[in-house]
């Protein structure tokens, strides 16, 4: 998986961080920039099923966690602690790159690049197990008549991934490619899908974002 997390030596232990809030890490963080990675622990996973859910493309949910961490951890000393969870925050960095990744169609990696982080390609199992987070089944309806507006390649890839949902080796089989290239295939699709579906009003997740979530 992406991380995006200051080094582990900065932390003066695992229990005490566990004990603050958030928001006390948030703060904290300002001056002891360690104590972020606690708030990527436990915030990681979900913000990649944030993301996950509404562009439906793996990649595009990894490398968007990893611009929303490094956002947040290069404005940390922006944040003022008003009583409010800590995480809400963070998830306001979150929706302001989903907004610029639907206005542009690309993931911004201008914080990454500020912090010197190299790009990482997702692994296999990773592209499949943020997969496995979106649920197609209520929106492959609008899956089917948005494929239509896709190039050949990528429609062909997201019918046999998507809608018949054959196993990644049998798409790169009938594509007569790689896996690798049957996935990059269906991360393009994907990508171009939800944006299209963006612009006809339809969105991809319908479940309602909370603080927590």
């Amino acid at each position: 998986m992406v991380r995006v997390e200051p080094h582990r030596s900065q932390i003066s232990g695992d229990e005490v961080e566990e004990e603050r809030s958030d928001s006390e890490l948030l703060t904290a963080s300002a001056t002891e920039p360690g104590v972020f990675t606690e708030l990527y622990r436990r915030h990681a996973e979900d913000l990649i099923r944030y993301f996950a859910r509404r562009t439906l493309d793996p990649e595009a949910a990894a490398e968007l966690t990893a611009e929303t961490f490094a956002q947040a951890f290069a404005s940390r000393s922006t944040y003022r602690d008003t009583g409010a969870n800590g995480v809400a925050w963070i998830y306001g960095v979150a929706r302001h790159q989903l907004g610029r990744f639907f206005r542009s169609g690309r993931v911004d990696r201008a914080a990454r690049r500020r912090l010197g982080m190299p790009e990482r390609e997702l692994p296999s199992a990773d592209f499949e197990r943020i997969e496995d987070l979106v649920d197609f089944a209520p929106i492959r309806g609008a899956i089917a008549e948005a494929l239509e507006t896709l190039r050949e390649d990528h429609r062909h890839a997201l019918r046999l991934r998507v809608i018949e949902q054959r196993s990644y080796p049998e798409v790169a089989r009938e594509l007569s490619c790689t896996e690798d290239n049957a996935r990059q295939r269906v991360s393009r699709g994907l990508r171009r899908l939800a944006l299209v579906l963006q612009e006809r009003g339809l969105q991809p997740a319908t479940e309602p974002m909370t603080e927590e979530s």
